[in-house]
């Protein structure tokens, strides 16, 4: 059983860790000088993780002085975007999708299930300080409804039984693998492939086998159908000349060559010159 935890406090003061200095550095190194405040965005992620889930007033200071940018700017984007709190929360933070897709899903299941596995209502903490529950606005994985995003893992396909055994799990200190929580992988089916059921063969690879380790895409890519003879006609029926149309009547008495001629696509040169007909007239 692990330590129970608390929630982190406010501070007056803050510095990134010497663990995280690193991380720091890896992330101002993207941004070319004049643009560091492009980094605000990851390094209050960086900086919340560090303190426990959420942002105090000295954090935000401390990372303003550091991409040297106005402090209301840095305050600005903690308190627009969802992700970041400003208020002690829950070090582990579960946040149950329940816009559309997922409601129709069943997460209002999945809702009751954190609920009451960890004893609190949404929005709220539990005691120790350890969990905090809140609903989210899409997480753009609908494909998989009802998700519950729990630090920075998504759990999927979960119906009220699998959120309960979840939690549990969470209670006891465990980190449940993410992904699908009903057996099918990825945004497969679940009754497994309808589509795509043969492997293509690959250069160098026999049978289609795709070498231990490598992912398809690393591949060599697929070879394309190629004509057997490479002088084969290649124009569309539909282009070919009035001439190749047989000087026939129609039922009705027309020209079929002369309707088949009308009916079809015009080429490059015809074209051209029917515009400098037009344009004459």
């Amino acid at each position: 059983m692990n330590t129970v935890s608390v929630m982190a406090p406010d501070v007056a003061e803050f510095a990134f860790s010497e663990a995280n200095r690193p991380e720091v550095e890896r992330i101002l190194k993207r941004y070319p000088e004049g643009r560091k405040a492009s980094a605000v965005i990851p390094l209050l992620h960086l900086a919340q993780a560090q303190h426990g889930g959420w942002l105090p007033k000295a954090v935000l200071d401390h990372v303003a002085d550091m991409l040297s940018m106005p402090k209301i700017r840095v305050y600005e984007v903690a308190s627009f975007y969802d992700m970041f709190n400003m208020e002690p929360t829950g070090r582990c933070q579960l946040r149950v999708c329940t816009t559309t897709p997922c409601w129709l899903r069943g997460s209002d299941d999945v809702v009751r299930a954190c609920e009451e596995g960890l004893g609190i209502a949404v929005g709220e903490n539990t005691p120790d300080g350890r969990f905090f529950l809140r609903e989210f606005e899409c997480l753009g994985a609908c494909a998989n409804a009802p998700v519950l995003w729990i630090d920075d893992h998504f759990y999927e396909d979960l119906d009220y039984e699998g959120t309960r055994r979840l939690v549990e799990a969470l209670k006891r200190g465990e980190t449940p693998k993410p992904g699908p929580q009903n057996g099918r992988f990825g945004s497969m089916a679940l009754g497994g492939k309808t589509t795509l059921h043969d492997v293509p063969e690959r250069a160098g690879q026999d049978d289609g086998e795709v070498a231990e380790g490598d992912h398809a895409r690393d591949q060599a890519p697929v070879e394309k159908a190629k004509p057997a003879d490479p002088d084969a006609q290649t124009e569309s029926p539909a282009l070919v000349a009035n001439d190749a149309v047989p000087n026939v009547k129609g039922d009705h008495g027309g020209d079929a060559r002369t309707e088949a001629g009308a009916n079809r696509p015009l080429r490059g040169d015809e074209e051209a010159k029917t515009i400098e007909r037009r344009d004459e007239g």
